[in-house]
């Protein structure tokens, strides 16, 4: 399911023309007076011709432009490439502006397997991120098709920079190649169709992910959810042929003085139950897993990177189908821990199997949990495709914010209005599974946390990250950004995680 294929990033000089490669990247932004080529590793004289050629090639230095042109003499590749970075304030792009660049024009120039990204990128942060949005803009998606595609591949991206020598930067280009291999990961796994991943599949893959990493892996089959008294994962898997899964991942290094818990929604393919949805795009429907991918993922980059977070990783993973034993509205199930919820609406599934996750994590007394999660349509109504909403805790969902930021990632802090907790009172049981639309994103966030545990009297701090529209991208591809799954929230994650080690 999860493609192991590598790529190797490296760095040169600012000086690419000895370099040989396929190909040479340069960027061009957007200026008043007209597309601007930025700093280039072509001879002064080159540089000026190209310059003064844009216009009249129709390069305009718009963000996600890529132009392909024969390469000079000078250089040892037979294509040079023009990326647009957009409108930029001063001579040098942000990193996310370079990440964006260097990704779109990974993304789209394909067939070539050894490429120089000749970008201003003079310091080991904008190398860094310049090395990301190759990592992350190098993605395709085969495994479901009867041939391989023509055209392979990036297997090697250079990132030419003045910090080429700094001994800071081997570190940095080895987090963006595990970023990026992490990222790449949860977009086959969203990618999959469902019919191959499916709660026991995906169990099985988590083993063979896990495996050379230090972590262990427990796996939760049906007969322990029903022993343990799992009703979140099991109403909500018991109208599919396929049971339920519950996956821990254990990361504990040695020297860790914190302990993050992750809880990752993991709804193999969700057809709304008996409160089916409508059929239009529901195979979108297999993405619903994305929030365990991203959890995984997450994990699994921790470990890679030896991170001093005690990490412990929940993957709630079911499959909601309308069988004949299938959940209906008016039942009533007993959560993992003894709350007890009355079922309005079975397509709100994925905040039943969640509450069991943070029973079960909160019972272990991590110092901060996160959940993750495609859960309601209700958030990209609120901010659209792009943009994941974070609450929670007032400190932790800054801090969420403040990590997306950081990597990259668009995300908004949410508040959570005490008005919203009355919408989810039941007549018959402790609380409801729905409650007004109105706010549905904020209200399904009051839903689970209502099932964060407490240390010595006090709640667990907590986050709560909405990605149903930032999970999938069912547009076109832009930036680093591919179609259909995206490995959206990782990052920020994987940010959070490395600030709570600095701690």
């Amino acid at each position: 399911m999860i493609n192991a294929s590598e790529l190797k990033l490296t760095a040169v000089s600012p000086d690419a023309r000895r370099v040989a490669a396929g190909a040479v990247v340069v960027a061009v932004a957007q200026a008043k007076q007209g597309p601007r080529l930025l700093d280039s590793p072509l001879p002064k004289a080159e540089s000026a011709a190209l310059q003064d050629s844009l216009s009249s090639l129709g390069v305009t230095g718009a963000a996600d432009e890529v132009v392909r042109l024969p390469a000079t003499d000078s250089l040892k590749a037979g294509v040079l490439v023009l990326t647009g970075v957009g409108k930029i304030s001063g001579e040098t792009p942000d990193a996310e502006t370079l990440r964006r660049a260097a990704g779109s024009a990974a993304r789209q120039v394909t067939g070539i397997a050894k490429i120089v990204f000749a970008l201003p990128a003079p310091t080991v942060d904008l190398a860094a991120a310049v090395a990301e949005g190759v990592a992350l803009g190098a993605y395709s998606f085969s495994n479901h098709r009867s041939k391989a595609p023509e055209k392979g591949p990036l297997v090697e991206g250079v990132i030419a920079t003045a910090a080429s020598t700094h001994q800071a930067l081997p570190a940095a280009l080895r987090r963006a190649a595990v970023v990026g291999r992490a990222v790449r990961s949860v977009r086959d796994l969203v990618n999959t169709a469902p019919n191959d991943l499916f709660p026991e599949s995906f169990a099985n893959e988590v083993r063979t992910v896990a495996k050379p990493l230090p972590v262990k892996v427990t796996v939760y089959d049906e007969k322990r959810l029903e022993k343990d008294g799992y009703g979140g994962l099991m109403g909500v898997g018991k109208g599919s042929s396929r049971p339920p899964r519950l996956v821990k991942l254990e990361y504990t290094p040695a020297k860790a003085s914190q302990h993050l818990a992750l809880v990752g929604k993991g709804i193999t393919f969700d057809t709304g139950g008996i409160s089916l949805k409508p059929p239009a795009n529901m195979h979108h429907m297999k993405s619903d897993m994305a929030g365990a991918a991203t959890v995984l993922g997450t994990i699994s980059a921790i470990a890679e990177l030896g991170l001093p977070v005690r990490t412990t990783a929940w993957l709630c993973l079911a499959e909601n189908m309308p069988g004949g034993n299938a959940a209906r509205p008016g039942d009533v199930f007993t959560m993992f821990g003894g709350k007890t919820v009355e079922i309005l609406n079975t397509d709100a599934e994925g905040r039943l199997v969640m509450a069991d996750g943070l029973v079960a994590a909160s019972a272990e007394k991590p110092d901060v949990v996160i959940d993750i999660a495609t859960l309601t349509g209700a958030q990209m109504v609120a901010l659209g495709r792009r943009t994941s909403g974070i609450m929670g805790d007032d400190g932790v969902r800054d801090a969420l914010v403040e990590a997306a930021t950081l990597s990259g990632e668009t995300a908004w802090g949410m508040p959570l209005p005490e008005e919203l907790r009355p919408a989810l009172d039941s007549t018959v049981a402790d609380l409801a599974n729905a409650g007004d639309r109105n706010g549905g994103m904020m209200t399904a966030a009051v839903f689970l946390q209502e099932f964060v545990g407490e240390v010595d009297g006090q709640k667990i701090p907590w986050g709560h990250i909405d990605i149903a529209g930032p999970a999938f991208n069912d547009v076109a591809p832009y930036a680093y950004v591919p179609k259909n799954g995206t490995g959206a929230g990782l990052r920020t994650l994987l940010a959070f995680a490395e600030r709570l080690a600095a701690k």
